[in-house]
């Protein structure tokens, strides 16, 4: 029997905070949503002055995070690349701003972020998944 990690409420509450000072550090009105191994939601938070169909968005960035187990950027960059078929996969999004986290090679959660530039949705991802230290993403 395999077994891996899962995200506690601490750990969780530690990702939020540090997306949300990145946010806030950079000033952008962003929801962060945070999502288990399945894409289960775990934490969603709006800062102030986002418009609501963030909320929306960064569950699904952080739901193909998870299940997809890869980074939202890279599907973005597949129908870039020519791959418009891969518009019908299964995943509602192929935003970039969605970021797994990966313990011991599994991927046990993810962080999806949305309300400003891809790129900067993608950083506040990265912020919050850096905060547990030593997690690979």
């Amino acid at each position: 029997m395999l077994s891996k990690a899962v995200l506690s409420q601490a750990e969780v509450s530690k990702m939020l905070t540090a997306a949300r000072d990145e946010a806030e550090k950079n000033h952008w009105s962003v929801t962060i949503s945070v999502v288990d191994d399945g894409g289960h939601p775990l934490a969603l938070e709006r800062l102030d002055g986002c418009a609501s169909i963030a909320a929306y968005i960064a569950s699904e960035k952080a739901r193909s995070a998870a299940i997809g187990r890869r980074e939202t950027k890279g599907y973005e960059d597949m129908v870039n690349g020519g791959r418009s078929a891969f518009l019908s996969a299964p995943l509602l999004t192929s935003l970039e701003g969605g970021v797994p986290v990966i313990v011991d090679g599994q991927v046990i959660g993810a962080v999806g972020v949305s309300g400003v530039k891809a790129e900067q949705d993608a950083q506040v991802a990265k912020a919050g998944v850096a905060a547990l230290g030593g997690v690979q993403s």
